[in-house]
Protein backbone atom coordinates (compact mmCIF):
# COMPACT_ATOMS: atom_id res chain seq x y z
CA UNK A 1 0.00 0.00 0.00
CA UNK A 2 1.48 3.35 -1.01
CA UNK A 3 2.01 6.19 1.44
CA UNK A 4 -0.83 8.08 -0.24
CA UNK A 5 -3.25 5.15 0.01
CA UNK A 6 -5.71 5.96 2.80
CA UNK A 7 -7.77 2.79 2.34
CA UNK A 8 -8.70 1.13 5.64
CA UNK A 9 -7.64 -2.49 6.06
CA UNK A 10 -8.65 -4.84 8.85
CA UNK A 11 -6.49 -7.34 10.71
CA UNK A 12 -6.80 -9.83 13.52
CA UNK A 13 -5.44 -12.98 15.12
CA UNK A 14 -6.98 -16.18 16.49
CA UNK A 15 -6.46 -17.20 20.11
CA UNK A 16 -7.70 -20.27 21.96
CA UNK A 17 -8.77 -20.21 25.61
CA UNK A 18 -9.85 -22.87 28.07
CA UNK A 19 -11.87 -21.67 31.04
CA UNK A 20 -10.61 -18.15 30.46
CA UNK A 21 -6.96 -19.25 30.37
CA UNK A 22 -4.86 -18.73 27.26
CA UNK A 23 -4.24 -22.10 25.59
CA UNK A 24 -2.45 -20.69 22.59
CA UNK A 25 -2.31 -18.42 19.61
CA UNK A 26 -0.17 -18.26 16.48
CA UNK A 27 3.08 -18.18 18.52
CA UNK A 28 2.42 -21.33 20.56
CA UNK A 29 0.98 -23.19 17.57
CA UNK A 30 4.10 -22.31 15.58
CA UNK A 31 6.18 -23.72 18.44
CA UNK A 32 4.25 -26.99 18.28
CA UNK A 33 4.65 -27.11 14.50
CA UNK A 34 8.41 -26.57 14.82
CA UNK A 35 8.63 -29.37 17.39
CA UNK A 36 6.92 -31.67 14.91
CA UNK A 37 9.37 -30.59 12.19
CA UNK A 38 12.59 -30.54 14.22
CA UNK A 39 11.93 -33.28 16.73
CA UNK A 40 13.64 -31.11 19.32
CA UNK A 41 12.38 -28.47 21.72
CA UNK A 42 15.79 -26.79 21.68
CA UNK A 43 15.73 -26.33 17.90
CA UNK A 44 12.03 -25.43 17.89
CA UNK A 45 12.58 -22.74 20.53
CA UNK A 46 15.43 -21.23 18.50
CA UNK A 47 13.28 -21.26 15.35
CA UNK A 48 10.55 -19.20 17.03
CA UNK A 49 13.08 -17.01 18.92
CA UNK A 50 12.02 -18.30 22.33
CA UNK A 51 14.17 -19.41 25.24
CA UNK A 52 14.31 -23.11 26.07
CA UNK A 53 12.67 -22.48 29.45
CA UNK A 54 9.90 -20.31 27.94
CA UNK A 55 9.21 -23.05 25.39
CA UNK A 56 8.84 -25.68 28.10
CA UNK A 57 6.69 -23.37 30.20
CA UNK A 58 4.38 -22.85 27.21
CA UNK A 59 4.24 -26.60 26.56
CA UNK A 60 3.45 -27.38 30.21
CA UNK A 61 0.67 -24.78 30.18
CA UNK A 62 -0.82 -26.18 26.98
CA UNK A 63 -0.60 -29.76 28.25
CA UNK A 64 -2.38 -28.83 31.50
CA UNK A 65 -5.12 -26.81 29.81
CA UNK A 66 -5.70 -29.43 27.12
CA UNK A 67 -6.17 -32.07 29.79
CA UNK A 68 -3.77 -34.42 28.00
CA UNK A 69 -0.21 -34.25 26.64
CA UNK A 70 0.34 -32.42 23.37
CA UNK A 71 4.11 -33.02 23.42
CA UNK A 72 6.03 -36.04 24.67
CA UNK A 73 9.60 -37.24 24.84
CA UNK A 74 10.59 -40.39 22.97
CA UNK A 75 13.59 -42.64 23.33
CA UNK A 76 16.04 -43.05 20.47
CA UNK A 77 16.15 -40.73 17.50
CA UNK A 78 18.67 -37.94 17.04
CA UNK A 79 21.10 -37.72 19.92
CA UNK A 80 19.51 -40.65 21.69
CA UNK A 81 16.05 -39.14 22.07
CA UNK A 82 13.73 -36.43 20.94
CA UNK A 83 10.41 -34.72 21.32
CA UNK A 84 7.32 -35.30 19.23
CA UNK A 85 3.73 -34.21 19.15
CA UNK A 86 1.06 -36.59 20.34
CA UNK A 87 -1.85 -37.33 18.04
CA UNK A 88 -3.82 -34.70 20.00
CA UNK A 89 -1.02 -32.17 19.48
CA UNK A 90 -0.91 -32.87 15.74
CA UNK A 91 -4.69 -32.50 15.54
CA UNK A 92 -4.55 -29.20 17.43
CA UNK A 93 -1.97 -27.75 15.02
CA UNK A 94 -3.90 -28.97 11.99
CA UNK A 95 -7.24 -27.61 13.23
CA UNK A 96 -5.74 -24.29 14.30
CA UNK A 97 -4.19 -23.80 10.85
CA UNK A 98 -7.58 -24.54 9.27
CA UNK A 99 -9.36 -22.07 11.56
CA UNK A 100 -6.61 -19.49 10.95
CA UNK A 101 -7.04 -19.77 7.17
CA UNK A 102 -10.80 -19.31 7.48
CA UNK A 103 -10.25 -16.37 9.83
CA UNK A 104 -7.88 -14.69 7.34
CA UNK A 105 -10.43 -15.22 4.57
CA UNK A 106 -13.20 -13.74 6.74
CA UNK A 107 -11.09 -10.71 7.72
CA UNK A 108 -10.09 -10.24 4.08
CA UNK A 109 -13.77 -10.12 3.08
CA UNK A 110 -14.48 -7.56 5.80
CA UNK A 111 -11.47 -5.53 4.67
CA UNK A 112 -12.81 -5.46 1.11
CA UNK A 113 -16.00 -3.94 2.49
CA UNK A 114 -14.20 -1.44 4.73
CA UNK A 115 -14.47 1.46 2.29
CA UNK A 116 -16.32 4.21 4.08
CA UNK A 117 -15.72 2.55 7.45
CA UNK A 118 -14.32 5.77 8.88
CA UNK A 119 -17.45 7.66 7.81
CA UNK A 120 -19.67 4.98 9.33
CA UNK A 121 -17.65 5.09 12.55
CA UNK A 122 -18.18 8.83 12.82
CA UNK A 123 -21.86 8.32 12.08
CA UNK A 124 -22.17 5.76 14.87
CA UNK A 125 -20.35 8.09 17.24
CA UNK A 126 -22.78 10.87 16.38
CA UNK A 127 -25.76 8.53 16.76
CA UNK A 128 -24.60 7.49 20.24
CA UNK A 129 -24.08 11.08 21.37
CA UNK A 130 -26.70 12.29 23.84
CA UNK A 131 -27.75 15.95 23.92
CA UNK A 132 -30.83 17.96 24.81
CA UNK A 133 -30.69 19.76 21.44
CA UNK A 134 -33.39 18.36 19.17
CA UNK A 135 -31.67 19.09 15.87
CA UNK A 136 -28.36 17.58 14.80
CA UNK A 137 -26.64 18.46 11.54
CA UNK A 138 -23.30 16.89 10.66
CA UNK A 139 -20.88 17.17 7.77
CA UNK A 140 -17.71 18.87 6.55
CA UNK A 141 -16.86 22.49 7.18
CA UNK A 142 -17.21 24.24 3.79
CA UNK A 143 -16.32 27.80 4.72
CA UNK A 144 -14.58 29.63 7.55
CA UNK A 145 -14.61 33.41 7.85
CA UNK A 146 -12.18 34.52 10.54
CA UNK A 147 -12.83 37.54 12.71
CA UNK A 148 -10.95 39.29 15.46
CA UNK A 149 -13.31 37.87 18.10
CA UNK A 150 -15.80 35.55 16.39
CA UNK A 151 -15.57 33.23 13.40
CA UNK A 152 -18.36 32.32 11.01
CA UNK A 153 -18.45 28.59 10.29
CA UNK A 154 -20.46 26.98 7.50
CA UNK A 155 -21.22 23.25 7.71
CA UNK A 156 -22.70 21.24 4.84
CA UNK A 157 -25.12 18.68 6.27
CA UNK A 158 -26.73 15.69 4.55
CA UNK A 159 -28.78 16.69 1.53
CA UNK A 160 -26.53 19.66 0.83
CA UNK A 161 -28.13 21.86 3.48
CA UNK A 162 -25.83 24.62 4.73
CA UNK A 163 -25.84 25.55 8.41
CA UNK A 164 -24.04 28.73 9.47
CA UNK A 165 -22.79 29.22 13.02
CA UNK A 166 -21.00 31.98 14.91
CA UNK A 167 -18.39 30.80 17.41
CA UNK A 168 -15.53 32.51 19.13
CA UNK A 169 -12.19 32.45 17.36
CA UNK A 170 -10.73 30.58 20.34
CA UNK A 171 -13.43 27.89 20.12
CA UNK A 172 -12.91 27.49 16.36
CA UNK A 173 -9.21 26.91 16.86
CA UNK A 174 -9.75 24.58 19.81
CA UNK A 175 -12.19 22.45 17.78
CA UNK A 176 -9.89 22.42 14.75
CA UNK A 177 -12.56 23.97 12.53
CA UNK A 178 -11.07 24.43 9.09
CA UNK A 179 -12.37 23.76 5.59
CA UNK A 180 -12.76 20.01 5.12
CA UNK A 181 -12.84 19.17 8.84
CA UNK A 182 -15.80 17.13 10.13
CA UNK A 183 -18.12 18.95 12.51
CA UNK A 184 -21.66 18.86 13.81
CA UNK A 185 -24.16 21.61 14.56
CA UNK A 186 -26.74 21.43 17.34
CA UNK A 187 -29.83 23.63 17.36
CA UNK A 188 -32.49 23.58 20.07
CA UNK A 189 -36.04 23.27 18.80
CA UNK A 190 -37.05 26.31 20.86
CA UNK A 191 -34.49 28.43 18.92
CA UNK A 192 -36.26 27.86 15.60
CA UNK A 193 -38.87 30.18 14.09
CA UNK A 194 -41.35 28.64 11.66
CA UNK A 195 -42.79 30.64 8.76
CA UNK A 196 -45.15 29.51 6.01
CA UNK A 197 -44.82 32.39 3.57
CA UNK A 198 -41.15 33.39 3.42
CA UNK A 199 -41.03 34.24 -0.27
CA UNK A 200 -39.72 37.78 -0.72
CA UNK A 201 -39.32 38.30 3.03
CA UNK A 202 -36.01 39.31 4.55
CA UNK A 203 -34.74 38.01 7.87
CA UNK A 204 -31.66 38.78 9.92
CA UNK A 205 -31.33 35.08 10.76
CA UNK A 206 -28.71 33.42 8.55
CA UNK A 207 -30.20 29.92 8.44
CA UNK A 208 -33.29 29.05 6.41
CA UNK A 209 -34.29 25.42 5.80
CA UNK A 210 -37.44 24.78 3.79
CA UNK A 211 -39.56 21.69 3.46
CA UNK A 212 -42.93 20.16 4.23
CA UNK A 213 -44.57 19.70 7.62
CA UNK A 214 -44.58 15.98 8.31
CA UNK A 215 -45.69 15.83 11.94
CA UNK A 216 -47.42 18.00 14.55
CA UNK A 217 -47.48 17.09 18.22
CA UNK A 218 -49.74 19.39 20.18
CA UNK A 219 -49.30 19.83 23.90
CA UNK A 220 -51.05 21.92 26.55
CA UNK A 221 -49.14 25.09 25.59
CA UNK A 222 -46.73 24.32 22.76
CA UNK A 223 -46.69 22.36 19.52
CA UNK A 224 -43.75 20.40 18.15
CA UNK A 225 -43.46 20.90 14.40
CA UNK A 226 -41.32 18.53 12.33
CA UNK A 227 -40.43 19.71 8.83
CA UNK A 228 -39.07 17.22 6.30
CA UNK A 229 -36.46 19.00 4.20
CA UNK A 230 -36.56 18.81 0.43
CA UNK A 231 -33.20 17.07 -0.02
CA UNK A 232 -33.46 14.76 2.98
CA UNK A 233 -33.30 15.13 6.72
CA UNK A 234 -35.66 17.02 8.97
CA UNK A 235 -35.78 19.85 11.46
CA UNK A 236 -37.94 20.15 14.58
CA UNK A 237 -39.26 23.35 16.14
CA UNK A 238 -41.24 24.16 19.28
CA UNK A 239 -43.79 26.95 18.86
CA UNK A 240 -46.88 28.02 20.78
CA UNK A 241 -50.22 26.44 20.00
CA UNK A 242 -51.50 29.89 19.10
CA UNK A 243 -48.72 30.35 16.54
CA UNK A 244 -49.42 26.92 15.07
CA UNK A 245 -53.08 27.85 14.58
CA UNK A 246 -52.33 31.29 13.12
CA UNK A 247 -49.94 29.72 10.62
CA UNK A 248 -52.56 27.06 9.76
CA UNK A 249 -49.93 24.37 10.16
CA UNK A 250 -50.94 20.89 9.04
CA UNK A 251 -49.21 17.88 7.55
CA UNK A 252 -48.22 18.61 3.96
CA UNK A 253 -48.03 22.38 4.39
CA UNK A 254 -44.85 24.01 3.04
CA UNK A 255 -42.87 25.68 5.81
CA UNK A 256 -39.45 27.15 6.50
CA UNK A 257 -37.37 26.80 9.66
CA UNK A 258 -35.36 29.92 10.46
CA UNK A 259 -32.69 30.22 13.15
CA UNK A 260 -29.86 32.60 13.95
CA UNK A 261 -26.21 31.62 13.50
CA UNK A 262 -25.62 32.54 17.13
CA UNK A 263 -28.18 29.87 18.18
CA UNK A 264 -26.04 27.09 16.69
CA UNK A 265 -23.70 25.09 18.92
CA UNK A 266 -20.78 23.60 16.97
CA UNK A 267 -18.86 20.49 17.95
CA UNK A 268 -16.19 18.24 16.45
CA UNK A 269 -15.70 14.45 16.70
CA UNK A 270 -13.36 13.46 19.53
Amino acid sequence: MTSNDKRIELGGAVWMTVGGENLGGPGRITLLAQIAECGSITHAAKAVKMSYKAAWDAIDTMNNLAGEPLVQRVAGGKGGGGTVLTRRGEQLVENFRLIEREHRRFVSQLSDQAEGLADDFLLLRRMSMKTSARNHFAGPVTRVQRGSVNDEIEIEAAGGHKVVAIVTHESAEGLGLSVGAQAFALVKASSIVVVTDAEGAKFSARNRLSGTVSRLVTGAVNTEVVIDLASGGSVAAIITNESSKSLALAEGVTATAIFKASSVIVGAPA
